[in-house]
């Protein structure tokens, strides 16, 4: 007979896989695939005490994984854009470009804001960080700029643009989930998403104004970079084409799959054409990601990548991490934590911190962005109503720390793809996720204060519906 999970069993697997990640990351220098294996295990042991079958746990598990089977996808797709735009030459050209034009001194602020207007665009928070993200890697590596610093910059941007686009998934998810439409959803988000930003922004300003007193640019390794990309590729400004027909494709609304496999494609065909790469090649870089050795070592260390290969590490933390939230999910788990939460819900300002507490209660055990946002969403809906709030402050809430604040959980998908692309690891750039840290904080200090918080009167509406 199965047995109602208790929050003390259900917070084990969770402790678990925290404990375990302290250990790998701290002491081990191991990664997160064995700390999610130890979660995965804690919560199937728990389930069977519970009174769950061994077929059952394994059926919860598949369920998990199956929802990630689209992200799977997408993000082996990633894999070869990285790989033939390399080999083709779009992201060394911009990066050649980048370095002619951009100045120390805006340089920081500009890569959110860039990255920020790229990511609203495609709807894509992962291929913005693939491309133009990587791109300004190798450019402030030669401005002297702390990579850690950079790839905050670019999260932050990234994260700015797939939170406010109407192209985004999660950005779709969270309005579905919390029972509001998505343009009032997105509407809403600006209260704490354009604040957060311009924030983001001038702490940016500040930090790199003061890195750059510090440092100053090595003009010597602007040089090398510049000379290493002209000896190795064709440099052409007709190659920025390609991001700018990326970009129109997803605001026509192409499929994400077909449009990312069509400009992967056509990277390789590039390749071909305009840097005399062989089809052999093309195909191993696609496979295996580009290598090359131009004798400039920070250029070789971030051009170095991409290719299927380079995405399985990510896949395979994708799928423990959806195994992980299945089990949670099916079990109760995830709804007794919740549920105990929103027993200390009293006012308005507790249940916007108890929403947002949930969410990274799931960030932080599954490492999932759509299960951070889905089952939050779910649990608090009818909370929200009863107490006559506005469902797109539940969405707005979800989102500030499913889509963007799981960015500071160092074993969650999004830290670990950006870490795997940006070759710098979650804790070099989570202090400087300036972005991720402020909108969460801000959802709160809007429950508290009451502002931008929106009242709804669900019963007259519920009745008016019904009279109907």
């Amino acid at each position: 007979m199965k047995k109602e999970m208790s929050i003390g069993l259900s917070l084990i697997p969770i402790v678990a896989l925290i404990g375990a990640a302290a250990l790998s990351i701290f002491v081990w220098k191991a990664g997160m695939h064995v700390p999610l294996m130890v979660g995965v295990i804690a919560a199937a042991i728990i389930s069977i005490i519970s009174g769950w079958s061994w077929d059952e746990v394994q059926r919860m598990m598949v369920k998990g994984v199956e929802r990630a089977l689209p992200a799977v996808f997408i993000l082996l797709i990633i894999g070869m854009i990285v790989g033939t735009w390399i080999a083709s030459g779009v992201i060394p050209t911009m990066i050649y470009y980048g370095l002619a034009i951009i100045t120390p001194a805006l340089f920081v602020p500009i890569v959110a804001l860039v990255t920020g207007i790229v990511s609203i665009t495609l709807g894509s928070s992962f291929t913005s960080i693939a491309t133009i993200g990587l791109a300004f890697m190798v450019i402030g590596e030669g401005l002297g700029f702390s990579p850690g610093l950079v790839a905050g910059a670019v999260i932050s941007g990234a994260y700015f643009g797939d939170k406010l686009s109407p192209l985004s998934d999660t950005t779709n998810i969270a309005p579905a989930m919390a029972e509001t439409d998505l343009f009032s959803h997105v509407k809403h988000m600006l209260w704490d998403t354009i604040p957060a930003f311009l924030i983001s922004i001038a702490l940016y300003w500040v930090v790199s104004s003061s890195a750059s007193a510090n440092g100053g640019t090595d003009i010597k390794a602007i040089e090398a970079i510049k000379t290493g990309l002209n000896d190795v590729f064709v440099i052409h400004p007709l190659l920025l084409l390609m991001p700018v027909l990326t970009i129109i494709l997803m605001i026509k609304k192409t499929p994400a799959i077909p449009a990312l496999m069509g400009v992967s494609i056509l990277g390789g065909v590039l390749a071909v054409l305009v840097q005399g790469t062989s089809v052999t090649s093309i195909v191993q870089i696609m496979t295996s990601g580009f290598h090359v050795e131009s004798g400039v070592k920070a250029l070789d260390s971030l051009l170095n990548r991409g290719g299927l290969m380079s995405m399985l590490g990510t896949i395979g933390l994708l799928i423990l991490a959806t195994a992980l939230g299945g089990i949670l999910e099916e079990t109760g788990s995830f709804e007794v934590l919740t549920k105990k939460m929103m027993s200390k819900v009293h006012s308005t300002g507790t249940l916007i911190s108890s929403t947002i507490l949930s969410t990274f209660v799931v960030a932080f055990a599954s490492g999932a962005q759509f299960l951070a946002i889905i089952l939050p969403a779910r649990t608090f809906v009818k909370t929200y109503k009863d107490m006559g709030i506005d469902t797109k402050n539940l969405s707005r809430c979800v989102e500030a720390a499913g889509t963007v604040g799981i960015n500071l959980v160092p074993w969650g998908v999004p830290a670990v793809f950006a870490a795997g692309i940006l070759g710098v690891s979650p804790g070099e750039f989570i202090p400087y996720a300036f972005f991720a840290f402020l909108v969460p904080l801000m959802n709160i200090i809007f429950g508290f204060t009451g502002w931008t918080i929106t009242k709804k009167n669900y019963q007259t509406e519920e009745k008016e519906g019904v009279s109907l």
